[in-house]
């Protein structure tokens, strides 16, 4: 067996701790009351997961190797000759990521989990993505269908309530 490529073995990794996190369930206390158990949604979750694991492992392992510096876009002479300016540079998208998820979680008592997701999701998708006429579009689609898709089946379908913040209150 040759060697494996870095898909392969984050997919393994990935399943190492879908089995760790499954187990762990099991360590879940059950209360005497409720119809369904509390590690029922955790399962549920680890095994999409886990099955999605198992097809990115067979993905990578059907790809083979990995050619040497395919995976690498660090362009390290850009780097070397500028510092911290070329770290920056490199590293600027998951910066932004942070950044932006950093004034999320500080906007979320204020605007609530609604309108501060939908915003989180929209000016990230800008930043990474672009901010052309068509693209705002896009993006607010995006924004809106996932946001408002996630926080209408918590909030009617789950019945679990979301920071609602001082703006939008729908109880």
């Amino acid at each position: 067996m040759g060697r494996l490529n870095r898909d392969a073995v984050i997919a393994i990794i990935l399943l190492m701790a879908c089995g760790i996190l499954f187990w762990s369930t099991f360590s879940i206390r059950a209360p005497d009351y409720g119809q369904l158990k509390p590690s029922t949604w955790p399962r549920v979750i680890l095994g999409l997961l886990t099955l999605l694991s198992v097809l990115y492992l067979g993905q990578s392992l059907r790809q083979g190797p990995a050619q040497k510096d395919e995976y690498d876009t660090y362009d390290a002479g850009k780097a070397s000759a500028s510092g911290l300016k070329g770290w920056l540079a490199h590293w600027r998208n998951p910066i932004w990521c942070y950044v932006l998820f950093f004034f999320y979680l500080i906007t979320l008592p204020y605007l609530g989990s609604l309108i501060g997701g939908l915003a989180f999701v929209f000016t990230l998708m800008g930043v990474l993505g672009g901010w052309s006429p068509r693209r705002l579009a896009v993006h607010a689609t995006v924004a809106i269908a996932t946001v408002g898709g996630m926080w209408a089946i918590f909030t009617f379908g789950l019945g679990v309530f979301l920071p609602p913040g001082e703006i939008f209150t729908v109880f």
